[in-house]
């Protein structure tokens, strides 16, 4: 565990290092310029970065619409996973859901990636449905994961 982790709100003065984490993270990584637009003009996007050592080490972000989110992307810089960023990441995004009267959650995730799936688990996401190919780079099913709030 890394101990002195902060999330913050992801600012347009974070997204050099966040393009780091995103091509370390991704085949098919996001374009710096869908960052800044999801930062700028979208005003669904509500996006955090993990910081340690005044360094961004992972990033997460959903897009609010109505009493629903929509996880888009969560990733770690890969000399920092499996420390509990991810888990931090994910509390934040839950506790703006709360504050914000967000009663559901979903996401789509790899069918083969299994750490994802373990972590969405834990916070109570369940697998409620397939996107067949979704991922354009392999071909690879999406598995469709909900969570709702009582």
């Amino acid at each position: 565990m890394i101990d002195n982790i902060e999330i913050k709100e992801m600012k347009k003065e974070h997204l050099d290092c966040v393009m780091v984490v995103e091509n370390l993270s991704f085949k098919i990584p996001w374009s710096r310029n869908s960052f800044l637009e999801e930062l700028t003009t979208n005003d669904l996007a509500i996006y955090f970065v993990a910081i340690s050592n005044g360094q961004v080490i992972g990033y997460g972000g959903f897009w609010r619409i109505l009493d629903e989110g929509h996880i888009t992307n969560i990733a770690v810089h890969p000399e920092f996973r499996r420390c509990g960023i991810a888990a931090k990441i994910m509390d934040k995004i839950l506790n703006v859901c709360d504050e914000n009267g967000i009663k559901s959650l979903t996401l789509e995730v790899r069918k083969n990636n299994f750490a994802a799936q373990n972590l969405y688990g834990k916070y109570g996401f369940k697998i409620e449905g397939v996107r067949k190919e979704y991922y354009t780079d392999t071909g690879e099913d999406a598995l469709i994961m909900w969570r709702h709030s009582e």
